[in-house]
């Protein structure tokens, strides 16, 4: 997730240098830029830049500001609201699918606030559809769905997963099995869907859930172990707070084809592995990556991990796990673009 934070007066621009710095030790945060004043000026471009806004301000300021540029809870970026002093963190805009529900909690522990969450299925303690996606990494075909949805989860209606009986789908059994939330649902098998899609039925209502692509770059030291390898993955998981049953595809360099550690894991995995060439990675650009000058010196490019993975996830994926350092092992993760 890339971060603005912006703020309006000294004290909420003090309290916008602390939580950024708390904020960038967390490897799901890709990045946090800071702005300061200006309202009018920045928030039109931040509004399509980042993924999320964390807006330390009078609520008021806040909501004249964005609302000529709201135009769907399937794309507007998630909307924190802090008062100067940090004493609430207010979900204000894309609760569910933009993420600023989870993030609200996040920030209000990093800061000691109360969180404010007002969405029916969350202060209600049922799952939301749309959550369940964005948890999963899931794409919804049709959002307009998505009220009729929660509303009959509200109403503890049972919903129906339709899924491909060839396909591992580990991670959603996980998930529900994980989530304390309350849900009335069953699984049922077909082989006439996607492997990757999940269908969601109730009476003549219909949602596809669709897997967006998740790639887990690798980079590691000459001679890295299997298990090296995998303790640093697990982590990655655990932060990501999914099944490795969701990864789609592992990837790394052409110059690590030769890694037996990645050549084990992935066999130990059952999860392909993809060496990318070093021209491409050469030719690679992006401003989310980190920069290395002393793979540069080595190998003639900047990084292994972060770009591996994003070429694999292919054009417009971004990063949701930045380069992490596991003794000798980086791990990066990439999510293909939302379709």
């Amino acid at each position: 997730m890339k971060i603005a934070i912006i703020s309006v007066s000294d004290k909420g621009q003090q309290l916008a240098v602390s939580l950024k710095n708390k904020l960038d030790n967390d490897s799901t945060v890709i990045k946090t830029d800071l702005y300061h004043k200006n309202v009018k000026k920045y928030f039109p471009i931040l509004f399509y830049e980042y993924d999320a806004i964390i807006a330390i301000m009078a609520s008021g300021i806040l909501i004249r500001s964005i609302a000529p540029l709201i135009e769907s809870k399937a794309s507007d970026p998630a909307i924190l609201n802090i008062d100067d002093n940090g004493n609430f963190v207010i979900s204000t805009l894309s609760g569910h699918l933009g993420g600023a529900n989870k993030l609200t909690k996040k920030v209000s522990e990093l800061i000691n606030a109360t969180p404010v969450i007002t969405t029916s299925t969350d202060v209600n303690r049922k799952l939301g559809i749309d959550v369940l996606a964005r948890d999963l990494y899931l794409s919804i075909d049709n959002t307009s769905e998505i009220l009729f949805f929660n509303k009959s989860i509200l109403e503890g209606r049972q919903i129906s997963f339709i899924v491909n009986p060839e396909k591992n789908i580990d991670y959603l059994y996980e998930y529900l099995k994980n989530n304390t939330l309350e849900i009335d649902m069953s699984v049922d098998f077909s082989s006439k869907i996607n492997t990757d899609e999940i269908h969601v039925l109730l009476q003549n209502h219909k949602l596809i859930l669709k897997e967006r692509k998740i790639i887990v770059g690798l980079g590691c030291k000459r001679g890295k172990e299997c298990s090296e390898l995998y303790f640093g993955l697990k982590k990655s998981l655990v932060d990501l707070k999914i099944d490795k049953s969701r990864i789609n595809m592992l990837s790394s360099a052409e110059i690590k084809k030769d890694e037996m550690g990645m050549l084990e894991l992935s066999e130990k995995l059952n999860i392909p592995i993809n060496f990318v060439e070093l021209d491409k990675l050469k030719l690679f650009e992006s401003n989310d990556i980190q920069k290395s000058e002393f793979v540069k010196s080595k190998f003639g490019i900047y990084g292994v991990c972060e770009p591996s993975a994003l070429i694999t996830a292919g054009f417009d994926s971004k990063l949701i796990y930045k380069k992490t350092s596991y003794d000798g092992v980086t791990i990066a993760v990439a999510i293909s673009k939302d379709k």
